[in-house]
């Protein structure tokens, strides 16, 4: 928990541009995430989230919907269209995503600077493919 609140405050300080979400989801010890959302994504009410799973000791990057009529509306488009090999759930109602990905397996919090540097690249990677992914229609 001290690294995702830690990475949260990297995010924040170092991209002013990007919504980042005050506050740590710490979740029932499932998951813990925050968001981090370029204001293009958060004019269309979608939210990144970066997402500690604990079962499977990894983090993901996750497309989310504000609310569950937003998340419809974007996972019936990347079913339509190009998800770009990104994870789209089977069923939006039972889950919290639109689009997932795995940004690193098994982290070795003993380097947190490499650690970071992977999560941010990815992070960055993913806002700005999904971006890409919605204009290109």
């Amino acid at each position: 928990m001290e690294y995702m609140k830690e990475l949260k405050n990297t995010f924040s300080a170092k991209y002013p541009d990007y919504s980042v979400s005050g506050n740590l989801y710490q979740g029932y010890m499932d998951m813990s995430y925050f968001s981090f959302t370029p204001a293009w994504l958060t004019k269309k009410k979608l939210k990144i989230a970066v997402v500690f799973l604990h079962d499977k000791i990894c983090f993901e990057i996750w497309l989310c919907g504000v609310n569950k009529n937003v998340q419809k509306k974007y996972w019936e488009f990347f079913k339509r269209n190009n998800s770009a090999g990104y994870k789209i759930p089977n069923d939006f109602k039972n889950s919290d995503s639109i689009l997932e990905s795995t940004l690193v397996e098994n982290p070795d919090f003993d380097k947190r600077e490499i650690l970071t540097a992977i999560i941010e690249r990815g992070v960055i990677d993913f806002s700005n493919n999904v971006i890409s992914l919605m204009t290109k229609k």
